[in-house]
């Protein structure tokens, strides 16, 4: 499959309340989102013309911003809009979205204050992160770098700087010949994939780590509540390393990977069986439904 540059393609992209072409939307080298990671972003995704829990990602990125010292100048109700407006503009209905807000050119310095404050959101076709035989399971390597503690870095954003990280320990995991790459806390316990939150199902319960120097993702928080109306008891808590080796079975969960099978850790295997299965055909129904559908089952 030809690889698409992500600038020269067909397309509409939503930039500061205007629908432009897609080769259009320029951001000039000295802007500061990108000399200082100013910058924060959602990756969300439309099933069947509707975009999962648009309002939870509308939030949050409104919060990571506010978080990183900044208001973007649209209201939650613009947001949602103009995520509607780009899949449709794109025509669009199963596709990924990818708002962004950082600040602008107006000043070069770690103090920014007078800088405007930019918000875009392009869409785009994209398969499950893991490709077509993610069902075969994905295969971490464990990386060398850790998230960072919440006093040194805004952990509860998604902001854009936190990925730094993240691509460098997947590059590494990659050459190496994994998927993805494990990330450790900042104190060393299990912590999540580069861009995915992990379960491991342990004596039939589902253990998953507490999210408290990484992000609590929305498609997380989902598979929680699906294990919870299914009757499985899940446990959020700190895992040491080698407590992985209880499981046999474990899975990732994000909007780019939806719910992902592991099929090893390091050294470590594990194989999908009822639980995992189980909590993805729920996922794959909960994700087609109207909106208004999924707020009632969440009420």
């Amino acid at each position: 499959m030809a690889l698409v540059p992500f600038d020269d393609r067909d397309g509409f992209i939503w930039w500061d309340g205007k629908m432009i072409p897609w080769r259009d939307a320029k951001l000039h080298v000295l802007s500061h989102g990108l000399h200082y990671a100013s910058a924060v972003f959602e990756g969300e995704r439309s099933y069947g013309g509707n975009i999962f829990k648009l309002d939870e990602h509308t939030d949050r990125l409104i919060q990571s911003g506010r978080i990183l010292g900044f208001e973007i100048p649209f209201t939650h109700e613009q947001i949602n809009q103009a995520c509607i407006d780009v899949l449709k503009a794109n025509n669009l209905t199963d596709a990924y979205l990818r708002p962004l807000a950082w600040r602008g050119s107006e000043q070069l310095a770690v103090s920014a204050q007078l800088t405007k404050i930019h918000l875009m959101v392009a869409c785009w076709e994209w398969p499950n992160l893991f490709g077509a035989d993610r069902m075969k399971g994905v295969r971490l390597g464990i990386a060398d770098w850790r998230r960072p503690h919440p006093q040194t870095a805004p952990t509860a954003a998604k902001a854009a700087g936190l990925y730094m990280i993240g691509t460098m320990s997947k590059h590494q995991a990659e050459a190496e010949g994994f998927n993805d790459a494990l990330m450790y806390t900042w104190d060393g316990f299990v912590g999540e994939v580069t861009g995915a939150n992990i379960f491991f199902v342990i004596d039939g319960k589902l253990h998953t780590p507490l999210p408290d120097c990484f992000l609590d993702g929305i498609t997380r928080k989902t598979v929680i509540g699906l294990a919870k109306a299914r009757g499985i008891e899940v446990i959020e808590r700190h895992i040491k390393p080698e407590e992985m080796a209880l499981s046999k079975e474990a899975f990732v969960t994000g909007t780019a990977a939806e719910i992902t099978p592991v099929r090893q850790i390091g050294d470590l295997h594990f194989e999908p069986t009822q639980i995992t299965e189980m909590l993805k055909s729920d996922y794959e129904a909960l994700v087609m439904m109207s909106p208004e559908e999924v707020k009632r089952r969440a009420a």
